[in-house]
């Protein structure tokens, strides 16, 4: 009880520390589980015993004989359920074959690369070289997600690196799979026919389990069955009779299934979703940090000795700095992704919960077969997994800088609520080169947002989701457009160091209209509209204008008539280069206002000839 105690407390404490010091929490766990065990029992017990023990000696150990794998299997399901329920297909419109490249060209690059290296490296048969290479194919956003959490990069760069993160996950333990059959059934001349039997299975039964259990599920959800107390147990309960039942059909296929049923469901219509992406993250956070000290408490002294030679230095080089860069630009070869942008890409590579987990289910199921060499599977995939986490957690947002695709002023925009007035807002913007993501906890905006075309996402300011998305590493700019007094000063107060760095506001309210003195230096647009306005002048003229500026007397003018008109509401100003200044509602001058600018607003279409000679005037 004390040891199993112990584990969660670590666990939890070692996540803290990995947010505090922002680093992949997989680093203290790892760290942590090799300390409670192989070091312990070297250095630290007088006995030579760990102070956890995974598996049951006959004295000690926390779960007899296959207990530990049935355990690492199930919550590694769960785990990759929760990463398939983040894909969503409008992410990767831009470098879908990409991504598409990298985790099938990519992975074939590395699975064939890393297998030569560990073959002429350490001597191992090519089934163990090809096993190897085929468990440190997977990245893993568990461990990208924090590396890149504050690096400031274009949406692209972070959108191919989660995306490979998570599709690689399964590509990876399916490569692993294939070999780990044929290293069990011998090598023998029915090698080729029972690996793609296998594989045909694997296939088969993993996305038909997937896709048909996800809509089961989704009709149940949406047609109330499940009550609403159930709802997150019963998902759990779902996803491990998924796993079980895919894995009863076809050994190995039920990775491929949860995921699959994760990606149907969140790029479905199901109610609840966000409810339960909150439940999934927890229980994975609380998982991966059980699996990850009780995998590397695991280890034996002897396993970490067998990687104390030049040979480990060697593998880790050559696998970090050819084969990754060989895969990434072979993959990205005709993109529009620029050499800088790859030369990143290739540098951010880190191995993570998968990679580990399935390596002590394997490298144990081997060496209990007797197969030779197979105690050299686990220590060098966690060497993989260790270095690569603690290089790419050291030196990311330095290399970002170096290589030129940190950026200096982020020009991403956040929208606050997803109203039909922010909605042309962020169309305009999208429209001008920026990239605009809108936030809303209204399912319906969002929906007709992303069919707009715009970058959507269904949650609420109070929850820990923008916090956690890298695609925003590029916002700098918050704009508050909701109805709610509350929710607006909330936004700027919670993220204007996160997202407003380079500027954030917000709508003033009915209040500070009737009392001008009181309006803030954050307020938005003009001094005589609120909410209420935007959305009427919306509904009425649904149209952002752009009229020509002569001079700074005419801009004055346009300011002047917009305060009059009812049906128009100033927004911005656009300079010569196009680049996009908001209109504060203290109407201050823009510095610079002239010839060659041009003013934009929303509503009833100005008579800009007439303005001008008046301005003239």
């Amino acid at each position: 009880m004390l040891e199993l105690a112990g584990i969660i407390i670590l666990g939890i404490l070692a996540q803290w520390v990995a947010w505090k010091l922002k680093i992949p929490a997989i680093l203290p766990l790892i760290l942590i589980g090799l300390l409670v065990g192989p070091i312990a029992s070297e250095f630290l017990s007088e006995d030579g015993t760990k102070w956890i023990e995974p598996i049951w000696n006959g004295e000690k150990g926390l779960f007899p004989g296959e207990g530990l794998y049935y355990f690492v299997s199930l919550a590694i399901s769960i785990i990759l359920f929760e990463g398939g329920l983040t894909l969503k297909r409008s992410e990767i419109r831009n470098v879908g074959p990409v991504i598409t490249k990298l985790i099938t060209l990519g992975s074939a690059i590395t699975f064939f690369g890393a297998g030569a290296l560990a073959y002429f490296i350490f001597n191992l048969s090519w089934e163990l070289s090809l096993l190897f290479s085929g468990l440190i194919i997977v990245t893993g956003p568990t461990v990208i997600t924090p590396i890149l959490r504050n690096i400031p990069l274009k949406k692209d760069i972070s959108t191919v690196l989660k995306w490979e993160g998570i599709l690689i996950d399964p590509i990876g333990a399916l490569v692993a799979v294939l070999v780990f059959e044929f290293i069990s059934v011998g090598g023998d001349s029915g090698f080729t026919k029972t690996a793609l039997i296998e594989f045909g299975k694997i296939l088969l039964f993993g996305t038909t389990f997937g896709f048909t259990f996800a809509h089961a599920l989704a009709f149940a959800v949406n047609k109330k069955l499940i009550p609403h107390y159930l709802l997150n147990v019963v998902s759990l309960s779902a996803v491990l009779l998924v796993f079980v039942e895919s894995e009863i059909f076809a050994h190995e296929s039920g990775l491929l299934a949860v995921v699959v049923m994760g990606m149907v469901l969140g790029n479905g219509k199901l109610e609840s979703i966000k409810e339960l992406l909150y439940f999934k993250e927890s229980l994975s956070v609380l998982l991966i940090s059980i699996l990850f000290i009780l995998l590397a408490a695991n280890i034996n002294i002897e396993d970490m000795r067998l990687l104390y030679t030049w040979k480990t230095a060697a593998l880790f080089g050559l696998v970090v700095f050819l084969i990754r860069p060989l895969a990434v630009f072979a993959s990205t070869q005709g993109s529009k992704l620029k050499f800088n942008e790859k030369l990143f890409i290739s540098w951010v590579g880190p191995r993570g919960i998968v990679a580990a987990g399935i390596a002590s289910l394997f490298g144990s199921k081997l060496i209990k077969q007797g197969v030779q060499g197979a105690e050299y599977i686990t220590p060098l995939v966690f060497m993989i997994v260790l270095g690569t986490v603690l290089l790419n957690a050291t030196t990311a947002r330095f290399f970002a800088k170096i290589v030129g695709v940190f950026l200096k002023r982020s020009e991403g925009i956040l929208i606050v609520g997803a109203s039909p007035f922010a909605r042309l807002i962020g169309d305009y913007l999208e429209n001008n080169g920026r990239h605009v993501v809108l936030i809303d906890s209204n399912q319906t905006n969002i929906q007709i947002a992303q069919e707009q075309g715009l970058d959507a996402i269904n949650t609420d300011i109070y929850s820990e989701e923008l916090n956690n998305n890298i695609e925003l590493s590029d916002v700098g700019f918050l704009m508050a457009l909701t109805g709610s007094k509350d929710i607006n000063n909330y936004a700027i107060n919670r993220f204007r160091g996160q997202f407003g760095e380079s500027g954030y506001f917000r709508l003033i309210t009915s209040d500070e209209i009737d009392d001008p003195d009181s309006i803030p230096k954050e307020a938005l647009f003009s001094p005589t509209d609120d909410f209420s306005s935007l959305t009427e002048v919306s509904r009425k003229f649904p149209e952002i204008h752009e009229t020509d500026i002569n001079s700074r007397a005419h801009y004055e003018e346009l300011i002047e008539i917009t305060k009059a008109q009812e049906d128009m509401i100033p927004l911005l100003v656009k300079d010569k280069k196009g680049v996009l200044e908001v209109i504060s509602s203290h109407n201050k001058a823009i510095e610079n206002v002239g010839e060659g600018y041009k003013f934009v607003y929303l509503g009833k279409s100005i008579d800009s000839k007439t303005v001008a000679a008046k301005a003239k005037k």
